[in-house]
């Protein structure tokens, strides 16, 4: 059910919330692949809204985009089946024009996919136990507690960027953790911002997953970058620390901000034994040489005047604005193909964007001429490109047929026509 309801984030004050089946956020699904499934969406709002499966490859019909949009009072039924290996995943509505206000008000929530690989590792795999979900979200708020979702220009243009930061839709929690290994499933749940991610310590972790999966080995780091949209993976150790000691989870935001957005909390008798593995799976590379064909698309951010004289707007793809009644790119099925995408901003706009396929995980070429760096290397659904970035991706288009969104994340950008359509035919 995708209702309205009510939290207190600050006492003495209530903050009208969004949420499904809950007051903000949603339950995590759990599913595995080759599942076969059944969902009954019923849009209590008065406004239109829909459900997207960020990151899953599904039929057209069940991606849940401005297509597949619910009027108020009514039901939506995808029936679909799992059909991509283990991930973490995330759905959030993506009704036209509405997506920003509606995912800040609070609908989000985690899609999890496990099948025989996830099984055979030896990683924590108990959910809330050693194995837990941590969505960031950035938030302002009014002086009376509600959301101050208010797009002035500058919002649209930039996003609207927060000066509190929830975790799971609380401020500042503490999580209790054993003395051991555990795993954090990390989704930027942001409407438009970027996050640097580390621990207060500076430890390091490793990375195991990306957005559509499983790396092929763990990757170690000590700080993590996340633009709107994307998920990470990581396993932390907690085994050398001792019981009732603590650290905290540093979050910097792209424009400066920053915060200690959550505890976590050694406990005394709950270690384990698990440790990073040095394999984790084997991912299939696209090759350059099958790519049947190689497509251009510019992001543009354009000042007033310049805005005026190009069709549609000052936030394009190749110079156009989304229209529902027009398809962009025309992609035959079971085809390969590199998309070339570059950041190309007029010099007063210089604007993070971060770019988002529906339907397919992708894998990142190069940037900027250059390899990626190991904890890009996996399979993605979405990239971020700074000002002036050029980023070439690789992705195979099987399975099924219809048509399906390519858009900036940044979902102010996306919300003012930073979109497309794709049309995937036999």
């Amino acid at each position: 059910d995708v209702g309205e309801s009510e939290m207190t984030f600050f006492p003495g004050y209530t903050t009208p919330t969004l949420g499904y089946n809950g007051p903000y956020l949603g339950p995590t699904i759990k599913v595995r692949n080759g599942e076969n499934i059944d969902i009954t969406v019923n849009n209590n709002l008065k406004q239109r809204t829909s459900v997207h499966w960020h990151g899953l490859h599904v039929p057209a019909e069940w991606d849940g985009g401005p297509h597949q949009e619910i009027n108020p009072g009514g039901t939506w039924n995808p029936r679909f089946t799992i059909n991509q290996p283990a991930a973490t995943l995330w759905y959030h509505p993506h009704a036209m024009g509405l997506t920003g206000e509606h995912a800040y008000m609070g609908l989000a929530g985690l899609f999890v996919i496990e099948d025989e690989v996830s099984d055979n590792l030896s990683i924590p795999d108990t959910y809330g136990v050693d194995d837990f979900p941590i969505v960031l979200q950035d938030r302002r708020f009014f002086d009376d507690g509600r959301f101050a979702y208010a797009q002035s220009m500058m919002d649209v243009m930039h996003g609207v960027i927060g000066n509190y930061l929830l975790v799971n839709g609380s401020l500042w929690p503490n999580l209790d953790v054993p003395n051991g290994l555990i795993r954090l499933r990390v989704l930027n749940g942001s409407n438009s911002s970027i996050y640097r991610v580390s621990f207060s310590d500076n430890r390091s972790f490793h990375q195991i997953a990306t957005d559509g999966g499983f790396q092929e080995a763990p990757v170690l780091i000590n700080e993590l970058t996340l633009s709107a949209g994307e998920r990470s993976e990581i396993l932390v150790n907690f085994g050398a620390d001792q019981p009732g000691s603590k650290t905290s989870l540093l979050v910097e935001q792209y424009t400066g901000n920053k915060f200690e957005s959550m505890q976590f909390t050694v406990q005394n008798g709950k270690n384990n034994s698990l440790s990073v593995p040095n394999d984790l799976t084997s991912v299939e590379w696209l090759k350059e040489e099958d790519a049947s064909k190689v497509r251009t698309f510019k992001m543009e951010t354009m000042s007033r005047g310049m805005g005026m004289m190009r069709r549609g707007g000052r936030l394009t793809i190749n110079g156009r604005n989304m229209d529902l009644g027009y398809i962009n790119e025309r992609i035959k099925l079971n085809s390969t193909e590199i998309w070339e995408i570059e950041n190309h901003s007029a010099m007063m706009m210089q604007l993070p964007h971060s770019m988002h396929l529906h339907d397919v995980q992708f894998q990142i070429l190069d940037r900027n001429g250059e390899k990626p760096a190991l904890k890009e290397r996996g399979r993605k659904d979405t990239v971020l490109l700074l000002p002036g970035e050029r980023v070439r991706i690789i992705a195979r288009f099987e399975d099924y047929t219809g048509v399906y969104m390519y858009h900036c994340h940044l979902l102010e950008h996306e919300d003012n026509g930073m979109m497309g359509q794709f049309e995937v035919v036999s």
